[in-house]
């Protein structure tokens, strides 16, 4: 069985504030085209469909249609709810929809039941876990503690009871959405440290044929049986490495794996470039850059003039700026009194400028402003003191 493995698409989701729609629904063609054109037999959304548990209404009409035509495709999909999708809202009309094939598995009471499939060699049981906020379920799973390791654990007890219930040779698929040991993180995934120790070792999953998780942003293998397909586009400039992709896997009759890396498009690629101004706006070899997304790290001692529209103006992608001075060494063998000692408080202002722009200090013009407000400040406690 030919099974395609995909999870986080974060349908709605934004890119430092530019519209992901059109990126969104890019790779909705492509994930379309690609169960068509490779005989795939099921597809598996792993979670995290939605961005945030009220979508806009652009996102619901665009995986509506991706609904449609996964349907019209006729392969079986399976897709689980993740912690940013609101299991409720997602869940609407999962037995109408069950009809098409578009199998939706948002309650965590319905992690023992699977989903069906079958091929030549047999059937395949297909068990959705959606996400599982341990505060939340911890009383459906007779948990002891509130853990997201006890109530997957929990979760998993129900799948291998039903599994071990059924037809000797059925093979096993788990989809699952959860941080597992192991499993490189991204600065695009939110939190899910709250409500128990957010990490699961991969061994809760014993048992099964495939694991198909979803939650972290990167494509990796934690075993040849338990993987993380990624999201299909970038989401944070910590992904500008990244290979986003899904993963093509394929069950054997006696339920061995073979996996295999599909690539999905990409948009605008990322860039982190880093360096003076000067040099990021002069630089030759940055030219291959110059249509992408762009995060630049400043590291000019002074913030220069400017900084954005001048990158702008050869990077017009630029998205995000952040400065780093370059600090020139500072002595620290003198205490914070012996550098004070015998300064007025306009030399110590001006020191204090020259440390935080690694040595340089203030112009003429930044040298009259700092004299005026410490006149200022003189005369404002002149004018006190005489009122006492």
């Amino acid at each position: 069985m030919r099974l395609l493995h995909t999870s986080d698409w974060h349908l709605g989701r934004s890119f430092h504030r530019v519209s992901m729609l059109d990126a969104q629904a890019a790779f909705l063609d492509h994930l379309v085209a690609t169960v068509r054109e490779r005989d795939v037999d099921a597809v598996l959304v792993a979670g995290d469909v939605y961005d945030r548990a009220v979508p806009p209404l652009a996102a619901v009409a665009l995986f509506d249609e991706a609904l449609h035509r996964l349907a019209d495709a006729g392969v079986p999909t399976v897709m689980i709810s993740g912690n940013h999708d609101s299991a409720r809202r997602l869940g609407v009309g999962a037995g109408l929809l069950g009809r098409a094939g578009i199998h939706l598995r948002t309650a965590p009471a319905g992690c023992g039941t699977p989903v069906l499939l079958a091929d030549d060699s047999g059937p395949v049981a297909c068990y959705g876990l959606p996400y599982l906020e341990p505060a939340l379920v911890r009383n459906e799973f007779q948990a002891e503690r509130t853990a997201h390791e006890t109530v997957l654990a929990a979760a998993m007890e129900r799948v291998r009871a039903d599994l071990a219930g059924r037809e000797a040779g059925t093979r096993s698929v788990v989809l699952a959405h959860a941080f597992v040991v192991g499993g490189e993180e991204s600065d695009s995934e939110r939190d899910i440290t709250v409500g128990g120790v957010a990490a699961v070792p991969s061994g809760v999953f014993h048992g099964v044929d495939y694991v198909a998780l979803g939650h972290l942003h990167g494509c990796q293998t934690i075993t040849e049986r338990v993987r993380y397909s990624g999201s299909p586009l970038a989401y944070s400039f910590s992904e500008t490495d990244h290979r986003k992709t899904m993963w093509i896997v394929d069950l054997d009759a006696a339920g061995a794996v073979t996996a295999e890396r599909v690539a999905c498009p990409v948009p605008r690629p990322l860039a982190r470039l880093r360096g003076r101004l000067e040099e990021l706006l002069e630089d030759p070899a940055l030219d291959h850059h110059e249509e992408s997304f762009v995060e630049a790290t400043l590291t000019d001692a002074v913030r220069p003039a400017d900084p954005m529209a001048r990158l702008s103006a050869r990077f017009p992608h630029t998205l995000h700026l952040v400065f780093e001075p370059e600090r020139a060494a500072q002595d620290t063998t003198a205490s914070y009194a012996q550098r004070l000692r015998g300064r007025s408080d306009q030399q110590v202002a001006e020191d204090f400028v020259a440390h935080v722009r690694g040595g340089n200090g203030p112009d003429d013009g930044e040298r009259a402003v700092l004299r005026a407000a410490f006149e200022d400040v003189r005369v404002d406690a002149g004018v006190r003191e005489v009122a006492r």
